[in-house]
């Protein structure tokens, strides 16, 4: 067994391992109790969900800037189709899953189609959807959700959240797209060289479409879930979260070049920027300083990434 090559794969669960340690050591043991476990388990499922559609997009070296405001119009809508329309429940949630895998496809389309670069198309509709958030809302929260929708955020089955269980099943899916389907292999040859991709027959511009429009439907039950644990739609929830998101994959390994990356790593890094959060909020930082370090360890992972790659060039 070549323990290096062991130790390399895994060095991302040392990281979190050793992240743990750090604030239990530091916040006297409260970071490991129970009920704070339990708290970050809730705390990192819609993002742990959104960052599904974000491997897939990154890993054929895209982007997908609109995460954010995807999560706030679906929080919008959703609450707004419930509350001001009177629409059954799960009516109201398939209508803005649709809308959100729609709009997943329309960055697709601006992408594949007409060619616009996915940084400049994807803020486009950031901008554009979380102004249509803004619009439908009128900038006030809409509260007064059926009893039975805090199911998705605030329901548990024993001790685990059922948020956390669907973050569980939306990672699974995720897995078995990328190593069990031959989408997945598409995924990263796509990544890999997208010439070559074309060359060997893959429909490159049929793959983007697909691949964010699941972007887009992952961002949809991130949103489904983060308003069935606020119980309350605000027009800027979302604002700023495809950062945690891109974070979250980059730093469990997934390359911002494209065609390499895995499930299992965008877990721990899920979970260390949800331990990280948590441990910060326990030792009282402050927003301000989160922010500051949190910047730092997308910087510290792209830096590594891009690192790797060229010394695998040379």
């Amino acid at each position: 067994m070549n323990y290096k090559n062991l130790l390399k794969s895994n060095a991302i669960w040392l990281v979190f391992i050793l992240e743990v340690i750090v604030f239990a050591v530091a916040s006297g043991g409260s970071f490991i109790r129970t009920g704070n476990i339990v708290n970050i388990s809730r705390q990192v499922a819609y993002y742990g969900i959104a960052s599904v559609g974000m491997t897939f997009v990154i890993l054929i070296a895209g982007i997908d800037l609109s995460i954010g405001s995807i999560i706030t119009l679906v929080n919008v809508v959703c609450a707004f189709l419930m509350v001001n329309s009177g629409m059954n429940m799960w009516v109201a949630i398939l209508i803005s899953l649709l809308m959100a895998t729609l709009i997943g496809v329309l960055n697709g389309a601006m992408v594949a189609s007409f060619g616009i670069p996915a940084l400049i198309a994807t803020f486009a509709s950031q901008t554009i959807f979380e102004g249509v958030a803004y619009l439908i809302s009128g900038g006030r929260p809409i509260s007064g959700l059926p009893e039975g929708f805090a199911l998705f955020g605030r329901w548990s089955v024993g001790i685990v959240p059922v948020c956390t269980i669907i973050m569980i099943i939306c990672f699974a899916i995720g897995s078995f797209i990328l190593n069990k389907s031959y989408f997945g292999r598409y995924f990263y040859a796509i990544g890999g060289n997208e010439e070559a991709a074309e060359l060997s027959g893959i429909r490159v511009n049929r793959v983007k479409y697909l691949i964010y429009a699941l972007s887009g439907l992952f961002a949809g039950i991130a949103g489904i879930v983060l308003l069935s644990r606020s119980n309350s739609a605000q027009s800027t929830v979302g604002k700023g979260m495809e950062f945690d998101v891109i974070t979250c994959v980059v730093l469990g390994g997934v390359s911002v070049n494209g065609g390499v990356g895995r499930i299992s790593g965008v877990i721990a890094g899920v979970l260390i920027i949800g331990c990280l959060t948590n441990g910060m909020i326990l030792m009282d930082v402050s927003e301000y300083t989160q922010m500051v370090v949190k910047g730092l360890v997308l910087a510290i992972a792209v830096g590594i990434d891009c690192i790797t790659k060229k010394r695998q060039a040379s």
